[in-house]
């Protein structure tokens, strides 16, 4: 069948070089792409934003599925668009509705669909403009650190953690007064913070069933000992050592098993991923938040570990025969470090020249920051996060090792990448 994967990222090369492996596959198009993508199918220069070209495209082309990669298209719409249209609903779609994509797209949302069924969580208050001084007086009388939430999509940035009352109040005047996230910030959660251990589970679900993913932990610092600004990831490692058979039955039973029947019951239609963002609290799992589809860097380090064909599972799942399925788990580690321009998450130069791209040993390089210079064919930065080296290994240790030595062999200028990338899970001291 001939395949659309919207998006341009790592998560996309990594969803990309999995599919391109598929039995299944006749034709992948990834719109719009990068650098490496056009290695796994044909870039095409389609904005996801466009519904109408991407029907036009979807008919011109014989397109049978089309995969959502990012989370804007899903929170804008375009699943129940391609469902409607008369020339794209025949079509098998692998991304939620509007209506699931609120998980993500509405932080309130989630909030309050969590608190409907029972599914632990942080507590939290709802704020905007007009209640303003409720939320500094909250500030005032409770003791800090403080977790500011952006209710919209905010690129990743909408989350604030505040160490103390100050900073929470200059939070909340960035945020409410300032608009410094634009209509995403209108209204905000103020939220408990949970004192544990960061990881992330993933199932992709039909509505119906599921079926679990490997979980993640990833390294959201831009700095070594998870120092400066929060990035969109720098690293990421599957499976956690500390999520043992216990924890993740709690997470299945707790959080996995009931959302799924909680979108049964409010008649929300899902046929995707669903990432949960979780927090270990002394050994039990609390949900932080929903993404409706796979994270990023984690794909990265995921998808080397799925030994199914991903075509036949997405089948399954567009089909609602998920429960027919079956998912096979390589059981070795994948470390996945990231190669950064200078200034990220700041402002950062593109167009550096990347050299020795080819000459990796052993690991896999997923592309996101990337395009092709049109006359020399040379592959230039585009990007904050410009690519991923995700490495398999016997254990951790083997696996950071060949991450580590091919993040030496390629090139370009201003390179950065964290050095201590699993560094917590080998020592035992857990951030």
């Amino acid at each position: 069948m001939n395949i659309l994967l919207i998006g341009s990222g790592g998560r996309e090369h990594a969803l990309a070089w999995k599919i391109a492996q598929s039995s299944r596959l006749t034709r992948l198009f990834i719109a719009p792409g990068n650098a490496g993508t056009s290695a796994t199918g044909t870039n095409v220069a389609l904005p996801a934003g466009d519904f109408d070209r991407v029907v036009e495209f979807i008919h011109d082309n014989h397109i049978r599925m089309v995969v959502v990669g990012p989370e804007a298209p899903l929170v804008e719409g375009i699943v129940d668009f391609l469902e409607k249209h008369p020339l794209s609903r025949q079509v098998m779609v692998i991304g939620p509705p509007s209506s699931g994509a609120r998980l993500e797209g509405s932080k309130v949302f989630a909030k309050e669909f969590m608190r409907r069924h029972g599914i632990p969580t942080a507590a939290s208050e709802r704020y905007d403009r007009g209640t303003l001084r409720d939320a500094q007086a909250f500030i005032a009388s409770h003791q800090p650190p403080f977790v500011l939430k952006a209710d919209g999509l905010a690129a990743g940035k909408g989350v604030l953690i505040c160490h103390g009352r100050t900073e929470a109040l200059a939070g909340l005047d960035e945020m409410l007064v300032h608009d410094k996230f634009g209509d995403a910030g209108r209204q905000i959660l103020l939220e408990e913070f949970l004192e544990g251990i960061e990881l992330s589970a993933f199932v992709i679900t039909d509505g119906s069933d599921y079926r679990i993913l490997p979980e993640a932990k990833d390294y959201k610092r831009i700095g070594d000992g998870d120092t400066g600004p929060n990035t969109g990831g720098m690293g990421a490692i599957s499976p956690v050592p500390f999520a043992d058979e216990t924890f993740k039955n709690k997470v299945e039973t707790k959080i996995i098993v009931p959302t799924i029947r909680g979108l049964q019951k409010e008649n929300i239609p899902f046929r995707g991923f669903l990432f949960f963002g979780l927090m270990n609290v002394e050994g039990e799992p609390f949900l932080i938040e929903y993404n409706v589809r796979m994270g990023d860097p984690e794909a990265e380090a995921i998808m080397p570990r799925i030994g199914s064909d991903l075509v036949e599972l997405f089948e399954a799942t567009a089909t609602g025969k998920l429960s027919q399925a079956t998912v096979t788990i390589d059981s070795r580690f994948c470390a996945t470090v990231i190669l950064a321009s200078a200034g990220y998450p700041g402002n950062y130069e593109k167009g550096k020249r990347i050299s020795n791209a080819d000459h990796l040993t052993g690991g896999l390089l997923f592309h996101a920051g990337t395009s092709r210079d049109p006359r020399s064919g040379d592959i230039l930065t585009s990007g904050g996060r410009v690519m991923a080296i995700s490495s398999l290994g016997r254990d951790l240790r083997k696996a950071l090792e060949i991450s580590y030595q091919n993040a030496q062999i390629i090139s370009f200028e201003g390179k950065y990448y964290r050095k201590d990338i699993g560094n917590d899970l080998l020592m035992g001291t857990i951030r």
